[in-house]
């Protein structure tokens, strides 16, 4: 399993930004927009065709906003991992190829 980091973007738009390899996911956690939530689970689905991942926040402030990703992102996590297995069940990972 990939361990990725995560952060928290604070503005007038506070997001939790995700980056699963060089890719960037950012979730608006000042908005209640279920699209752009949708459109970042489907990029997570297809990163995790590739292998099994999951979040670690990497962010100092103690605030509201640390408290709120540090609980989204086990829930995440946890939602992956059922994802994952359900893409293994499926046969729907990308196998690398061997060269």
């Amino acid at each position: 399993m990939v361990t990725y980091k995560a952060s928290i973007q604070r503005g007038t738009q506070t997001q939790l930004i995700l980056r699963p390899g060089k890719q960037e996911i950012k979730i608006v956690l000042t908005d209640d927009n279920p699209i752009n939530v949708k459109a970042a689970f489907n990029k997570l689905i297809v990163a995790l065709k590739k292998g099994p991942i999951k979040f670690e926040l990497d962010d100092k402030a103690e605030d509201l906003y640390k408290h709120i990703c540090v609980e989204y992102l086990k829930q995440l996590n946890a939602e992956l991992k059922t994802i994952y297995q359900e893409l293994v069940d499926n046969e729907l990972i990308e196998e690398e190829e061997a060269e």
